[in-house]
């Protein structure tokens, strides 16, 4: 059913984009009211407003928290127009009907963000707000409730191209998003009383991204979050799902080397399947390319600081899905973009999350982010034999890939250079063997290479088939009943091995 617009309630926070809203009800003859910096504003335009104040009878109470509580503001927007009860009512209390709400909420997520004094942000929890947009929402079938600055364009739609007539069907998607907002409001709320403890697990992101598909073809995709906040895309094709999986992979393993000296990674399926530290960005590339440079074709890279034109000429001839850098030279962004499909992001330095959520069953497993990162200071030497330094540079490398690599893993590494991993097995031995192989298939020389795991080595199958490959130290966790068999076998053989205390699987 469609309903005409002839009163509306006006009380917004953020007042950009108000404008031609307000004059263009006063176009069509639409009484308006108002109160406190919304009233002014519109008084500021000559238009005629009628105080909310004038119209309950009371005035803006207790520092502005009391203003619309009030049952002529409420009843004017609850009524039910064909119910004969509720117009007798309305009609005994002289109770206007309000036919259009128009909100924007205190920020309370921005004052969060800010770092705002406790008080200051108990003061941005809107309360009269979020209840004029709950009661406007309930009745939209004779209510238009525009909840948000996000939806004033969905306003100004009806006020310019219906003459303020309004459907059933923009009513309702207009009360479905006014939920969405006063959902995600209240759980930002919920989740700063939460602070560090556990509760209710509850997940909000109103901004969402429909892909191509999901992991599959046949698989609907959509990525909910604020993907413009930590990119600039400045070429390509849509992003996919795949495509933002091997992103989030590459990200976390790069920041491992965020202060690191130049810094490339190849990933493909999650997993790195080479990556180099060198002086320069170039020579990085080279190295991480020549770890596996069949892998790297349809890949996802990054580096952890600019890319130069030198490295893109490098990069052009490889076909690769997605390059990230904090920074692109010119010269090298418009080569780049000669790959029309080619996609181009430049990352910003925002925080990520520390904590993860997946679904499982019928629930979900929720944890921290494993931030755990061993350093060389936090190797306890297990063996007579200790590593070069160079190993132990080699050590410290590896292990942070490890961590970022899907278990069972094992790599080995050889001067700040990924020689090869095993990945995704049942069984560690398996995983040595397949990286093994592999480092071999391209011409790798393991003679004193290292070797990290992501977790112990329960015999010493592993540090024995290792040796025979050439590695000369190892770095693992530690913590089963038998470390002392593999530490026996590296005493035996002057193999170095050291434990972290950490373990890093990842599934």
């Amino acid at each position: 059913m469609s309903k005409k617009i002839s009163s509306a309630l006006i009380s917004v926070f953020d007042k950009d984009g108000l404008e031609p809203i307000v004059r263009r009800m006063h176009e069509l003859g639409i009484v308006m009211y108002s109160t406190g910096g919304t009233q002014d504003f519109i008084e500021k335009l000559n238009l005629p407003v009628i105080a909310v104040e004038e119209l309950t009878g009371y005035p803006s109470i207790l520092g502005g928290r009391v203003k619309t509580l009030h049952p002529k503001i409420f009843g004017g927007i609850l009524n039910r127009r064909d119910d004969s009860g509720d117009q007798t009512q309305v009609a005994e209390f002289e109770i206007p009907n309000i036919d259009c709400v128009v909100v924007d909420l205190y920020p309370f997520e921005k004052t969060v963000a800010s770092g705002a004094s406790h008080d200051d942000i108990i003061e941005k929890i809107d309360i009269g707000g979020i209840s004029l947009i709950r009661g406007a929402a309930k009745n939209y079938s004779d209510v238009v409730i525009v909840a948000s600055k996000a939806q004033y364009a969905d306003l100004l739609d009806i006020l310019e191209n219906q003459n303020g007539t309004s459907s059933i069907d923009q009513r309702r998607q207009l009360a479905r998003e006014a939920f969405q907002v006063s959902s995600h409001y209240d759980t930002k709320i919920y989740q700063y009383f939460l602070g560090e403890e556990t509760g209710a697990l509850k997940i909000t992101e109103p901004q969402k991204q429909v892909l191509r598909y999901g992991e599959n073809p046949h698989q609907k995709g959509i990525f909910y979050g604020d993907m413009d906040a930590l990119f600039e895309k400045l070429n390509g094709k849509e992003i996919s799902y795949n495509n933002l999986l091997d992103v989030d992979a590459a990200v976390n393993l790069i920041d491992e080397f965020k202060h690191e000296p130049a810094t490339f990674a190849i990933l493909k399926h999650n997993n790195a399947c080479g990556i180099a530290t060198r002086s320069n960005m170039t020579e990085a590339y080279e190295a991480a390319l020549a770890c596996d440079p069949v892998s790297a074709f349809g890949g996802v890279l990054i580096a952890n600081g600019k890319m130069d034109l030198a490295t893109a000429e490098k990069i052009n001839s490889l076909f690769c899905e997605v390059i990230i850098a904090p920074e692109f030279d010119a010269q090298a962004l418009e080569l780049l973009k000669s790959k029309a499909n080619r996609i181009l992001l430049r990352r910003k330095d925002i925080a990520l999350p520390k904590t993860q959520v997946r679904t499982l069953l019928n629930g979900y497993l929720f944890q921290d982010k494993d931030l755990a990162t061993e350093k060389i200071p936090d190797f306890k030497i297990a063996t007579t034999k200790a590593a070069s330094d160079a190993q132990l540079s080699d050590l410290e490398f590896a292990n942070k890939i490890v961590k970022h690599t899907k278990s069972n893993t094992v790599v080995l590494a050889k001067n700040k250079q990924l020689c090869a991993s095993g990945t995704g097995q049942t069984s560690r031995v398996d995983a040595l063997k397949q990286a093994i192989e592999k480092a071999q298939s391209f011409q790798f020389d393991l003679h004193d290479a290292v070797m990290a795991s992501d977790a112990f080595f329960p015999f010493p199958d592993c540090v024995e088939i290792a040796h025979h490959a050439g590695i000369t130290a190892v770095v693992q966790p530690g913590g089963s009943i038998k470390d002392q068999l593999s530490i026996d076998y590296c005493n035996s053989h002057q193999v170095a091995m050291y434990l972290t205390g950490t373990r890093h699987f990842r599934h």
